[in-house]
Parts: C-alpha cells; structure tokens; sequence
C-alpha cells in the first residue's frame, strides 16, 4: 500500500519590492496553486477545501502570497500557527522568503514612482526599515531565503524555477497553424513561415481540387529543389527555440505556415513538422484555417499573369 504523500504548502513572504509577485506567478506556471495577499487566520478552512475540479485528481502544491499589507498580519501569531500545522502529517509546510538590501529597494520603488505601503506619506526609506523590523521573525524562521538584490526578473524567475519545480509543471503547448495570406495572418502567431516559394498544385488540373492532406500533393510539393533544405532548417530552428520557450515559462507558442490560399503547401508542410517534432520529442496539435475555403481563382489566375507560378 503506497503512503499518501505530505502536500507542500509553501507561505511567500518578505519585502515589499522583493520581487513575491514574480515568484508566485512563477509558482503557479510550473505547477503549483497560487493564492496572494491570503488572511492566513483562515489558513486551516483553505488546507481543508478540496481542490478544484479543474485540476484533474491531482492535488498540486499550494503557494500563499502575504507581506505587511495582508490582512490581519501578525509574524509572531503566523510562526506560531505554522509550527501547529508543521504537526499535521498531512502537509509539508515551508517558507520562501524575498530580501534585498535597502538602497535596491529605495532604487526600484524611485523608479516605478511607486510608494512603499508602509510609507505613504513619508520617505520609502522610513516604510522600508519598519518593514524590514515587521518580518525579521519571518527572516529568522524561513527555511528558503533569496536575495534579489542583483537579480534581474527572469533571474528571479529562474532561481525559482531550479528549486521549486514540480511533476505538475505546465508544458508549453504548441499550436502549428496553416492559413492563406490571400485571407490575412492569424493574429496570435509567434513564429511566422511563408511557404509561397515552392511548387504551387495548384496550377496542375488534377491537384487543384485536392488539398496538403492528399499523398499526391504531397509528392508534387516534395518533389520541388528547395523542399527538403527548407524542412530541415525550420525544423532546426524550432527544436533549438522551442525548449528554450519551455524554460522561460513560456506557456502557449504558436507556429504559422502560410501560403497562398492555405490548403495545399502550408497544410502540407503543417503535416510533416508536427510529424517530424513529434519524432523529436514535442506534442504539437495541427489546425488548418483555410482547408475547407474555396480555391483562390482570381488571386492565384493574378499572380500566374505576373509571372508567379510558384506564388
């Protein structure tokens, strides 16, 4: 019989300015459920609600955001509640505590035209010494510190992603869209490749009805000098980019292949990418915007009197 594991529960505290935003949005894109500025009195009411449907039968590590501007915040009452709950078998409680020195903190407040919360009307040099008293039990008690005073926001969010990843961590999800430039570009493409260069079917009578999805066009398309050079650097760029998407938190990365009309080289070479990263390892899913559109007679009719057969 396999002993139910100890939930993490980790409490993020420290400065105002530290940088607790970026880590809890970090928290929650690898994996973990993430609740900012919460009454911590209620701490107990929260461990006991089950957790949402939308999660599956997972039951992913718990993130809770508070600083000095939390309701009802008391450092010495908080230490005191945690060390009953650190009895509880049932949770694996922890805190991540954000510190940086005070002239970084006076520099990044100066900057935003921020002012500090505990210092509204006077100098955030004054808010931030008082603060820094408030939560030195908190300093004193935390189980991981990190000082962000030279780390830039994605360092941040790196450091946190090294130490507190997860099994639940959210995969980038990759979307490869074929589509037609004759009806205009999808609005949420991050990578952009045009197709309109090789061999168009549709000037040959028996493909012109048929799509990227029959064998015959394939070949037709496979056949033209530039086909296997263009697969081959595409498909480079994008399993050295796409891992690289993955660590930066990037959640959704959406790849476009245009052509003309959109149903017969971009759907194509749509087709054989996703095959091919998927051999490499990604997951992909494949839309074809403009496969069940009618042919563009006049647009393509145009181009082949300019001279652009392949276009």
């Amino acid at each position: 019989m396999n002993e139910k594991r100890a939930k993490p529960v980790m409490l993020v505290t420290g400065l105002s300015g530290a940088g607790k935003s970026t880590a809890l949005k970090t928290l929650e894109d690898i994996g973990w459920e993430t609740v900012d500025n919460f009454p911590f009195r209620l701490i107990e009411r929260l461990l006991d609600t089950p957790p949402s449907k939308s999660v599956g039968d997972s039951d992913p590590p718990l993130a809770l955001g508070f600083d000095s501007r939390t309701r009802g915040f008391d450092p010495e009452k908080l230490i005191k509640r945690v060390k009953r709950l650190q009895k509880k078998q049932e949770y694996e409680i922890s805190i991540l505590y954000l510190d940086c020195t005070d002239s970084e903190l006076e520099r990044r407040y100066s900057e935003t035209r921020r002012r500090h919360p505990l210092a509204l009307d006077r100098p955030a040099k004054q808010g931030i010494a008082l603060e820094r008293t408030m939560l030195a039990p908190l300093l004193r008690w935390a189980d991981h510190v990190i000082d962000t005073t030279d780390l830039t926001a994605k360092d941040l969010q790196r450091e946190i992603r090294e130490k507190f990843i997860t099994d639940n961590a959210a995969v980038t999800t990759i979307t490869i869209t074929s589509f037609g430039f004759s009806r205009g570009v999808p609005n949420n493409i991050d990578l952009l490749f045009d197709v309109r260069f090789l061999a168009n079917p549709f000037w040959e009578p028996e493909l012109k009805l048929l799509t990227g999805l029959d064998p015959a066009v394939a070949d037709y398309i496979g056949k033209d000098p530039a086909y296997a050079e263009t697969i081959e650097k595409i498909l480079d760029m994008l399993t050295f980019l796409l891992p690289r998407y993955q660590d930066a938190g990037k959640a959704y990365v959406n790849i476009g292949i245009g052509c003309t009309g959109g149903r017969h080289r971009s759907v194509h070479v749509a087709e054989r990418l996703s095959k091919d990263l998927r051999a490499a390892g990604f997951s992909p899913s494949v839309l074809h915007r403009n496969l069940a559109s009618r042919p563009m007679e006049a647009l393509e009719s145009m181009q082949k009197l300019n001279g652009h057969k392949g276009i």
